[in-house]
């Protein structure tokens, strides 16, 4: 049997009076796209910083291919997990191609010039994100979807197995939406990086996810594949809605129509 890519075992977690997360366990497999989906509030993005190693847990342990997280160094961390939040700091006057090379700090020495493979990882990011021309503008000058890609570059550029993104849909249109699932995707399956990202959208979810998690209130709904985590039973469990379940004539995945 493959050792999971995570374990995360009894795993509690507060913040005020608030209990995010109460003994709570589950494994993500390596390889692939494992997408999260729940409710606003759920602990989604939570899950997503504990994982990342930036939010500690009150309690319990979580192993990244079977070694504790806690025991990385963040140097060591930073060049296996590269981690994109929801809402990047705010940069305005940073150049496309001085964020993207923020990716390679884990790999360079302090105030050494970029490498070559620096340059190469760099110039990489830019082309998969479709960012080259942009290479040389401001941040403050790019619309929200464009600065959205600039940062999943920087994520790339870091050159990291494993990827944690944080609604990497957000501020795109379809056309772009569609093309990052599509990077995303050529990038688990062609350098079989392991990608996980919380999604809002659960048709994108089945369509492109290998692995999906459910989760609300904490509490881990439904894992699986899509075809068996996105059903009728747990859409209502996750959500509170009745909808129809149905393959997609297409792709053969599930997608959910909502009731009226």
């Amino acid at each position: 049997m493959t050792q999971p890519l995570f374990t995360v075992s009894n795993l509690s977690l507060r913040f005020g009076h608030a209990q995010v997360y109460d003994r709570f366990s589950v494994t993500v497999p390596i390889g692939g796209l494992t997408g999260i989906i729940g409710p606003n509030g759920c602990g989604k993005s939570t899950l997503l910083r504990c994982l990342a190693g930036i939010q500690k847990p009150d309690r319990g342990r979580i192993a990244l291919n079977g070694r504790p997280l806690a025991q990385l160094a963040d140097s060591a961390r930073a060049r296996q997990i590269a981690y994109l939040p929801q809402e990047p700091p705010n940069l305005p006057e940073m150049t496309v191609a001085g964020l993207i090379g923020k990716g390679r700090a884990p790999w360079r020495r302090a105030f050494a010039p970029f490498s070559r493979a620096d340059k190469t990882a760099i110039d990489t990011a830019l082309q998969s994100t479709g960012l080259a021309e942009l290479r040389n503008r401001r941040l403050a000058t790019l619309s929200g979807g464009q600065r959205q890609r600039a940062w999943l570059a920087m994520a790339l550029a870091q050159n990291t197995p494993v990827i944690l993104l944080d609604e990497p849909t957000s501020y795109l249109d379809i056309q772009h939406q569609l093309s990052l699932l599509k990077l995303l995707r050529t990038l688990a399956d062609d350098q079989h990086r392991s990608i996980i990202m919380v999604l809002h959208d659960l048709t994108l979810a089945g369509r492109f996810c290998d692995h999906v998690l459910g989760l609300r209130a904490g509490q881990l709904i439904c894992a699986g594949p899509p075809e068996h985590a996105i059903t009728q039973d747990t859409v209502a469990a996750l959500y509170d809605i009745h909808a129809q379940v149905a393959p997609d004539p297409v792709f053969g995945k599930p997608v959910v129509y909502p009731s009226r």
